[in-house]
């Protein structure tokens, strides 16, 4: 072999030209074909989605945090902020709950095939909680990160053959509402509410033609940030528009209604559909 020979790089291995915006459709296929794998290889079929806010710290967090604020210097602002958060705390709590229930019921179903496998972004905050509770409940569960310059990426409990980072948001999306048959959405900022209007338009289109319960927990924050009611009143959504989802604020009320749900309209349709 000539030493030239021996210098050239193929182009599948060549990082220059992987990283160039000409292989910019490789790079999104391998974030098709590469969790594609892994999830078959796992026999993931089909999952339960957490959303919910990056920022909800745990209790023991929020409590600390407001401990903090009250001798630091940052005044009543800063006092009635971490306040606050001990309050949002409850939905971290919330999650880890409803995670541990639902990843304990899918353990116990019959036909030995791994079903409804508890599914976050992978990051902090109520990602976290719902990764920590199905670990608790010594369940698999799925962690789908994004690379993001503010965030961490990959939280303590996910599952570590299946903790993915994804550079594109539309593909982290599309592992989302691919595997999911049924959604959680706890309080959250732009992220998480980019992501259940998503899912929502999908439905509401037949984009996503599967039963797809949606759960919105947290009933006072969400008829505060969301007016679905004045959507339909000025006649931008239809009237069976706002019935796309079930609102609680309880635990036992949303792992009722999800294992209900799942009972009657996926149990006997194993695998992603969409």
């Amino acid at each position: 072999m000539s030493e030239k020979e021996s210098q050239t790089v193929k182009a599948y291995r060549s990082n220059e030209f992987l990283g160039s915006p000409d292989a910019r459709p490789l790079r999104i296929l391998a974030e098709y074909l590469e969790p594609k794998s892994r999830f078959e290889h796992y026999k993931i079929e089909d999952t339960i989605v957490f959303f919910g806010s990056a920022r909800t710290k745990s209790p023991a967090e929020a409590e600390a945090a407001l401990d903090a604020a009250r001798k630091g210097a940052g005044g009543e602002e800063a006092v009635a902020r971490a306040e606050m958060q001990v309050e949002q705390s409850a939905y971290y709590e919330a999650t880890r709950e409803l995670s541990r229930r639902l990843t304990t019921w899918s353990k116990g179903l019959d036909g030995g095939e791994r079903r409804f496998v508890v599914c976050s972004g992978g990051g902090p905050g109520i990602m976290q909680a719902a990764n920590q509770g199905a670990s608790e409940a010594k369940g698999l569960n799925v962690g789908l990160s994004i690379a993001l310059p503010f965030e961490q990426m990959g939280n303590d409990y996910i599952t570590r053959e299946l903790a993915f980072a994804f550079h594109y948001f539309f593909m982290r999306k599309f592992w989302f509402a691919y595997l999911a048959k049924a959604v959680v959405v706890m309080p959250g900022g732009f992220g998480t509410l980019d992501e259940l209007f998503e899912l929502l338009t999908l439905v509401q289109t037949e984009k996503i033609k599967k039963r797809l319960p949606v759960v919105l927990f947290g009933t006072q924050y969400w008829s505060e940030v969301i007016d679905l009611k004045a959507m339909d009143r000025y006649g931008t959504i239809s009237p069976g528009d706002v019935d796309l989802f079930f609102r609680t604020d309880s635990v036992d009320e949303a792992f009722d209604y999800l294992t209900q749900q799942l009972t009657e309209f996926a149990m006997e349709i194993p695998g992603a559909t969409l």
